[in-house]
């Protein structure tokens, strides 16, 4: 019963979080009630999200939604931010952690009502002064914290013209490249539970999948409050939870 219920957390949150990110408001605390411990449980998101967020970006791909020419550097920084970030979370109380996140999301809110872009631009993702760090900060905030980070990512690109179902694409494979050094080193630190993460990982697959077609329907128009709601909840949650 437990396994039947991380398997469909796992499509239910994927698809969430293929679409506004977020998806980690409902597969870490459903994990955590379900009595799994923190470690296990934030390294059963890791590896199903290194899977399923490749998976959908590679959907995007084959269908030639987006080209590999322009967003291959994503990967590499990325990949040091996360690392970087992995560095920084262990040097920094988690009381100041929770901060850091609030801050960072309430301004992404705040932003996201002031702004009117609305991914629609159609301009081409390329290495700026302001992707190039954007990106970096964000994975430092993956390593460091996590959830909001695809939310995050998503207002970026909203910021910097990109239209929506690219910037999906863009994001997983950010996703895919931050989560990856994170796998990695839960899986040498020995607290994977790999028949609860494989279960996770066959429904984030499947929901990785539902999200990144759901998204090729879904007008931009319709994103911003979606996006609103979701970083309301993700300021909810992290306020619950340090108080």
């Amino acid at each position: 019963m437990e396994y039947m219920i991380i398997f469909f957390t796992g499509i239910i949150s994927t698809t969430l979080g293929t679409i506004a990110g977020g998806g980690g408001l409902i597969s870490l605390p459903m994990m955590l009630l379900l009595g799994i411990p923190i470690h296990s449980a934030i390294g059963a998101n890791k590896v199903s999200n290194t899977i399923s967020s490749f998976s959908s970006f590679f959907h995007l791909l084959r269908q030639k939604k987006i080209a590999m020419k322009e967003c291959f550097w994503i990967i590499p920084v990325s990949l040091i931010g996360g690392i970087s970030g992995g560095l920084v979370a262990s040097l920094i109380s988690a009381e100041y952690l929770y901060i850091i996140a609030i801050i960072l999301l309430i301004f992404a809110f705040l932003s996201s009502m002031i702004g009117k872009r609305n991914f629609t631009g159609g301009k081409k993702l390329e290495p700026t002064k302001l992707s190039v760090p954007g990106l970096y900060s964000i994975g430092i905030y993956d390593g460091i914290f996590g959830p909001g980070q695809g939310t995050l990512m998503l207002y970026l690109f909203a910021y910097l013209k990109v239209d929506y179902i690219r910037a999906v694409g863009y994001t997983r494979l950010a996703t895919f490249s931050s989560c990856m050094g994170a796998a990695i080193m839960y899986i040498s630190s020995g607290v994977i539970i790999w028949g609860l993460t494989l279960t996770l990982l066959c429904g984030s697959v499947i929901g990785a999948q539902i999200g990144v077609r759901l998204a090729e329907k879904l007008k931009p128009a319709y994103l911003k409050p979606i996006l609103r709601i979701v970083t309301l909840a993700i300021i909810i949650q992290v306020l619950v939870e340090n108080m």
